[in-house]
């Protein structure tokens, strides 16, 4: 069964949003039935890398209020982080414009599909940027940055500069926010499960458990309610009982 999500790495409930998926896959033992695929989401496309402001001004701008609000904000979802065994320095967050490392993270995907990268490359690498933006306060828009850190995640070093130097996925970069947009997603974190179920935000564990055994139970074979493999009237490999 395939969970394909949609969020941005400079989206704080995006990060707890993929905690809290991840906890409810291994507390229900969903793991081995479970893919998760990462989409792209920009929540502003217009931002700049060289933005001087730090985020407490920019959210202040954008939501009104000021500074003082962005801090109250940045002090609410770093508490709620925390007890999702989350660390976020929202005081270090530089403005990037995301759309490269969601480049990446579409090679990245490529690559796992084309038996390059292991099969939890592209969430290595989904992993390893949200560190970087919110705990360690890496420019996630800036080429060398994004290169350090896709090679860390197991991505080769000669393709992330190959994608990074031109235009390579951003058509899939679009494609999935068109794709979020069809599906009525008007913020991030969004979740489809298995194509039939969408979960909006970063929802409590138990509600994607139970998503998820919805979906799975829906998945299961037909139980048999009367005879058998053996059954009289019923034909098998090896022919039919007279």
């Amino acid at each position: 069964m395939r969970i394909d999500v949609w969020s941005d790495v400079v989206c704080p409930w995006c990060y707890i949003g993929k905690r809290r998926l991840e906890k409810a896959i291994a507390d229900g033992g969903f793991g081995s039935q479970v893919e998760v695929v990462w989409h792209s989401f920009q929540l502003d496309p217009s931002s700049r890398n060289d933005d001087p402001r730090d985020l407490a001004e920019r959210l202040g701008a954008k939501y009104g209020g000021g500074r003082e609000f962005g801090l109250k904000a940045n002090a609410h979802v770093t508490e709620v982080a925390a007890g999702d065994g989350l660390e976020f320095h929202f005081e270090h967050a530089k403005s990037a414009n995301t759309v490269d490392a969601h480049r990446l993270l579409h090679l990245a995907l490529h690559l796992v599909e084309a038996g390059e990268l292991p099969a939890d490359g592209q969430d290595r690498l989904k992993e390893r940027l949200l560190r970087a933006y919110f705990t360690e306060g890496e420019a996630v828009g800036d080429h060398a940055t994004l290169t350090r850190i896709a090679v860390e995640a197991g991505l080769p070093e000669a393709r992330v500069a190959e994608v990074l130097a031109g235009r390579e996925y951003a058509d899939e970069v679009e494609a999935d926010q068109a794709q979020a947009v069809a599906y009525g997603a008007n913020g991030v974190p969004f979740f489809v499960i298995d194509e039939k179920y969408g979960v909006s935000g970063a929802q409590p564990v138990e509600v994607f458990d139970e998503v998820i055994r919805k979906a799975l139970a829906e998945r299961s074979p037909v139980k048999i309610v009367a005879g058998g493999s053996e059954a009289d009237g019923a034909c098998g490999p090896d022919g039919c009982p007279i």
